[in-house]
């Protein structure tokens, strides 16, 4: 039988985990439990299993501020990054609060009780459970773990080979000596091309527009020197402050000079690539971090396509044949296997439905509270990373907020918090509209809003947001509504914990 717990944290990913190493160290006396769907730690890192999966962020930034990336691996792959990330739930002990399986369908607040009330299943055995908690917060990801985004084909139905998505990638797929044809130029794209390349007979990275993809060296010789020299971790800690502003400056320079940016990038394309470059396949129609930019280690997409392991083809899709693909240009892509790295499907809170005294939450109505918070959800956290740094810069720092958050609002006697928007500060536009990449236009109608004023913007600014979020005070009567404990009225039900 379980009790009422303070927190629950829904996903064991990187968010969740860092939010519940956080909490541990933050506010040992909270209680609080993970729910995890998948039979592991890891979320994203343990969901793709296609060949090369690996991070499309420097690891010295991606990695946790508590516990320092100790590898020299710019890249890493996606099993080191789940190691990781289960490594570090072991270390700050948090392993043993998460249950794993766990997939949550409901949460519904009761004002009066002052409860979050969590109905999931069991998927192993398809029992229904129920958890109570004061706090939830959501750290399940924006997308679908389900299915990925997958347009459908003219005549698929006609090829006589087998067509795979990235996201659900078969283990007895045997691609040796094969051609295959990768269908899209994003970070999945970039990945799959020259890993497949290794064993394939060809690969062909076919593409309806240019993505802007840069070289990253896939080991780091400076900090691997200073780690010789300085104190035990310093080499690891002035790699994140490196990495942090050589991104951030790399973003805004991308802002204000494009066009110089934009010469940049197809410059080392051109390079790398040598003979085998044509301004069609490498020069998008976009400018620089309109999308989000694709790194690649050690130039080795360039360097597949230039051994002629791998080539890009840029022109859109009349319809698939028995054989392959025939584009519109009329030219024919022989294929024995087409991947569609067609990219996600965005979902809010992992599927889950809220609910406020009954009433349906619609997400995509409200506006974020310096990012963390949503307008008019009570007691309600929700982990949102960058999109333009490493997720993971952004996600401790929601973390470090709401435990914040959490400590003054056991100061001053308060149950409840709410945000309230009293300055009409919602716009059109959603939270991410900065990009034009293809999930986040197919998504607007599904994200939240943003905002006009502070603190509803949604700036994407480590700076700012550390100052946001760490130092001004917590208390924010213009925009937080707050309660005090109400006299219980009633027992909350007695609910089942998972064992």
């Amino acid at each position: 039988m379980s009790k009422i717990l303070d927190v629950v944290i829904i996903g064991a990913g990187v968010s969740g985990i860092g939010m519940a190493c956080r909490l541990k160290t933050e506010q040992p006396q909270k209680s609080f439990l993970v729910l995890e769907r998948r039979q592991r730690a890891g979320g994203t890192w343990d969901l793709f299993r296609y060949p090369g999966v690996r991070s499309d962020s420097d690891m010295f930034t991606y990695g946790f501020q508590f516990k320092p990336w100790r590898d020299y691996r710019t890249l890493a792959d996606g099993t080191s990054i789940r190691n990781y990330l289960g490594g570090t739930a072991r270390d700050f002990g948090v392993a043993d609060r998460i249950e794993y399986g766990i997939r949550c369908t409901e949460a519904n607040w009761d004002s009066e009780q002052q409860l979050w009330t969590i109905s999931a299943v069991y998927e192993p055995s398809g029992e229904v459970r129920h958890y109570q908690a004061r706090f939830v917060v959501s750290a399940q990801g924006y997308y679908n773990y389900d299915q990925g985004y997958r347009p459908s084909f003219p005549d698929e139905a006609q090829f006589q080979g087998r067509i795979v998505h990235p996201q659900q990638w078969p283990e007895d797929l045997d691609y040796t000596g094969k051609k295959v044809v990768v269908i899209g130029s994003g970070a999945t794209a970039v990945t799959l091309v020259p890993a497949m390349a290794e064993k394939a007979a060809k690969v062909t990275m076919l593409q309806r527009s240019p993505t802007y993809i840069f070289s990253l060296p896939g080991w780091d010789r400076m900090t691997q020197l200073l780690d010789k020299v300085l104190p035990d971790g310093w080499s690891f800690s002035i790699a994140r402050k490196r990495n942090l502003e050589i991104w951030q400056s790399t973003y805004r320079i991308c802002q204000r000079f494009p066009k110089a940016m934009r010469k940049f990038f197809v410059g080392q394309a051109k390079r790398h690539l040598g003979e085998r470059f044509t301004m069609k396949d490498f020069n998008p129609a976009y400018e620089p971090w309109d999308q989000r930019l694709c790194a690649v280690p050690d130039a080795n997409l360039f360097k597949s396509i230039r051994e002629g392991r791998a080539d890009v083809v840029t022109d859109g899709i009349e319809r698939f044949t028995a054989n392959g693909i025939r584009l519109k240009s009329g030219r024919e892509l022989e294929a024995d296997i087409i991947i569609t790295a067609t990219g996600l499907s965005v979902q809010m809170f992992g599927g889950m439905a809220l609910n406020v005294d009954g009433a349906p939450y619609r997400v995509a109505e409200k506006m974020t509270y310096k990012s963390v918070l949503l307008e008019d959800l009570p007691n309600f956290g929700w982990i949102f990373g960058y999109i333009n740094l490493s997720w993971t810069m952004k996600a401790d720092m929601s973390s470090l907020y709401l435990c914040r958050l959490f400590a003054h609002m056991e100061q001053h006697q308060q149950a409840v918090v709410i945000p309230r928007d009293r300055d009409n500060a919602k716009l059109e536009g959603s939270m991410m509209d900065q990009l034009t990449a293809g999930y986040v236009q197919r998504a607007k109608h599904l994200l939240p809003r943003q905002g006009k004023t502070m603190p509803w913007i949604v700036r994407n600014h480590y700076q700012e947001d550390r100052r946001m979020m760490l130092r001004t005070p917590i208390a924010d009567p213009a925009h937080l509504e707050t309660q005090p404990p109400r006299p219980t009225t009633k027992k909350p039900e007695t609910l089942r914990r998972a064992a």
